[in-house]
């Protein structure tokens, strides 16, 4: 038998599922960025690693405004969530050299949302060739980098790209 070893996958495992805390609210409350995975800061919305990705570089794009619902976010916090993906696409085909991405917005438990009390936007990089048998035949998606390893390129594509200057309340 054949193993593959995902130690990081015990901390999703074991945490508290009925958790009240948003993540969503509390990565860009703390003040340790890399900690948090929080990758850059807008003035109304944040792009937040995931820590439990489908592939290496999922990113989120969040308002910090706590709202599952769309019609509550206004007409600059729209603008601004949507400035973020198309930076985010910028980023990840920076550091990622991604071929295509899955971009999109579960609404409700239903509809798939994991965090379904806050919105957010998943910002996926695809490759070709990057689906295998393990999700179809083991339950089980491979991940080829660390997270802290992808966060040191997002973060070094944001300051190439220029990224950064969008916005002075950027914190690393």
């Amino acid at each position: 038998m054949e193993r593959l070893w995902a130690p990081w996958r015990i901390e999703y495992i074991t945490s508290p599922k009925d958790n009240n805390e948003c993540v969503l609210c509390a990565a860009p409350a703390g003040t340790n960025d890399e900690e948090t995975l929080l990758v850059y800061r807008g003035s109304r919305n944040f792009i937040l690693m995931n820590r439990f990705p489908y592939s290496p570089g999922h990113l989120l794009v969040a308002p910090y405004l706590h709202t599952a619902d769309l019609a509550d976010l206004s007409g600059e916090t729209g603008v601004e969530h949507l400035e973020l993906v198309r930076l985010c696409v910028d980023l990840l085909s920076d550091a990622t050299r991604a071929d295509g991405f899955n971009i999109g917005l579960n609404l409700g438990r239903v509809a798939g949302a994991g965090l379904d009390k806050h919105l957010h936007t998943h910002v996926v990089p695809r490759w070709q060739g990057d689906s295998n048998f393990m999700p179809v035949l083991a339950d089980t998606r491979v991940m080829s980098e660390s997270l802290s390893s992808m966060y040191s390129k997002l973060r070094n594509a944001l300051e190439r790209t220029g990224g950064l200057s969008r916005n002075p309340q950027v914190s690393g």
